[in-house]
């Protein structure tokens, strides 16, 4: 690594400690404003943030190497996202414009209750859990791999340790309103280095390069149908756009990391207008890290990752950085992948946080407020929330060291580990949206029946080494969702009136 590149991600901490600095003296008043940011954040820095905080890491390293190896077929994935975005803003905002809530699963409260309220934010918060660890050590890994094979070896806690202070440190000072401006910066940064990657290698490239790629079939964006692989293949037409599209409903219509940035919007039209230009903002990142692999294959004859000397497909981009960019751009791209993984971690922190302390009733603030005497800090009004992110900060450190990555590409475990929760809690609202005469009990126990039911497919799937392709999960938890509902309501298990529950949230 040349001075220039230290100096280059120098500088960019400098800049972004700035920018926090000012943010955060922003960051006065209750606790509800330090988890929504004032309802009052610009619609394109929500739209970016959105962006930021759904790709990361995972997005940033994984693609090219997909590209590398499949070609074009993350732009399908792009299309059912923008689909699926659109039936969000179309039904789903306006329900969470009626009221100024700080959580997606204060709606679940309305229709049945706190317990479906705590049964969902619970699955929400043990699924950010194993995908935020994934994502962290995701981000850490190239970071180690970057800086040992520059010449200055790092190991894996320190840099795991050095990206979560950094993060706790922004995310507890500003919250969510240094999250999301932050997460605006870092994602300009590794978008201008992806950008720049793609002209600087496409330079270099023949015309009979491309018609080689072309030949090969890179440039398609599905794969082609088969009767005994549509269900493993996540890149075939209907996997891709059909479920694609339900997976986006899930991941912004009912996740809080998702849902807390629209809910921070000035308007109803402003927060579809973040939404609808996250899928284009999101489709193009998609492109270009997309195209980047496959003129990285160009450039590369066409030979296989083995050939390449890497173990796998992630390993490509950051052999890359630091293989063949010149001094000073290899500083900027190393600081985009910090960029991505503090982008994803800080809006999963600051989420988490939300959801810990909003769905679960007076009983975690008191249980925060009171360690917070034993150490002897007195409570205020924004130390709650602060010393919760802080808590999530270290599980989540305690849960990047523990995990391994092995051979899957990151991007896609990250989406698998996702879709073990996302399809139950879309059906939980689907039934709270479109089937008012299914009672609370009915719901609750298709909750929990199809999130068991879910946890036996991807282990037994893990098991066998036969995993369904991510965009079909979430479907699929859907229907284990509504099939144990109706099972239970037929059998008389959820029979009672939906103001029973909306009683029961006003009583707590």
């Amino acid at each position: 690594m040349k001075p220039l590149d230290l100096a280059v991600i120098l500088l960019y901490f400098v800049a972004l400690s700035f920018l926090i600095w000012r943010v955060s003296r922003r960051a006065r008043g209750s606790s509800e404003d330090f988890l929504s940011g004032h309802h009052d954040l610009p619609w394109w820095a929500l739209c970016l943030s959105l962006v930021a905080t759904e790709t990361s890491t995972l997005t940033f390293i994984s693609i090219p190497g997909v590209g590398y190896t499949q070609g074009l077929v993350f732009l399908g994935i792009a299309a059912g996202y923008f689909v699926g975005r659109s039936a969000v803003a179309l039904w789903f905002l306006p329900r969470y414009a009626q009221g100024a809530l700080t959580s997606a699963y204060t709606l679940l409260a309305h229709r049945y209750g706190p317990s479906m309220q705590r049964l969902a934010s619970g699955a929400f918060l043990v699924t950010r859990f194993l995908a935020e660890s994934i994502r962290l050590l995701a981000g850490a890994l190239p970071v180690v791999w970057l800086f040992t094979h520059s010449g200055l070896p790092v190991g894996r806690w320190a840099v795991l340790g050095s990206i979560l202070f950094f993060t706790l440190v922004y995310t507890i000072l500003g919250g969510l309103r240094a999250v999301v401006w932050s997460d605006a910066i870092q994602l300009g940064l590794y978008g201008f280095g992806a950008v720049f990657c793609v002209v600087f290698v496409g330079l270099h490239l023949s015309a009979a390069g491309w018609h080689q790629a072309w030949q090969t079939g890179l440039f398609q964006i599905f794969h082609p149908l088969s009767a005994h692989n549509w269900w493993r293949d996540p890149f075939t037409l209907a996997a891709a756009v059909i479920g694609g599209a339900v997976l986006s409903v899930a991941s912004h219509g009912t996740d809080q990391l998702m849902v807390q940035r629209l809910l921070a919007a000035r308007s109803l039209r402003e927060a579809r207008l973040a939404l609808i230009g996250s899928a284009v903002v999101v489709a193009l990142l998609f492109g270009m890290l997309s195209l980047l692999g496959v003129q990285l294959w160009i450039s590369q004859g066409g030979h296989s990752l083995a050939a390449l000397g890497l173990d796998t497909p992630d390993a490509l981009f950051p052999h890359f950085i630091v293989s063949s960019l010149p001094a000073g751009i290899s500083g900027l791209l190393i600081a985009g992948v910090l960029s991505a993984t503090m982008g994803s971690l800080s809006s999963t922190l600051n989420a988490m946080a939300g959801a810990s302390l909003t769905d679960f009733g007076p009983v975690p603030r008191r249980w925060v407020e009171a360690g917070m005497r034993a150490v002897g800090y007195r409570p205020g009004g924004l130390s709650a929330p602060r010393f919760m992110t802080l808590f999530w900060g270290a599980v989540l450190l305690l849960g990047a060291a523990l995990f391994t990555m092995g051979s899957k590409s990151a991007v896609i475990l990250g989406l698998t580990i996702a879709g073990w929760s996302y399809g139950p809690t879309l059906g939980a609202f689907l039934c709270a949206l479109f089937l008012p005469r299914l009672g609370k009990s009915a719901v609750q126990i298709g909750f929990v029946a199809s999130l068991g039911a879910m946890a036996l497919v991807l282990v037994s799937g893990q098991i066998r080494g036969v995993l369904i392709a991510f965009p079909w999960l979430v479907p699929l938890g859907i229907l284990f969702h509504l099939g144990a509902a109706g099972l239970a309501s037929a059998f008389g298990l959820g029979r009672n009136r939906p103001e029973e529950a909306v009683k029961e949230h006003h009583d707590r």
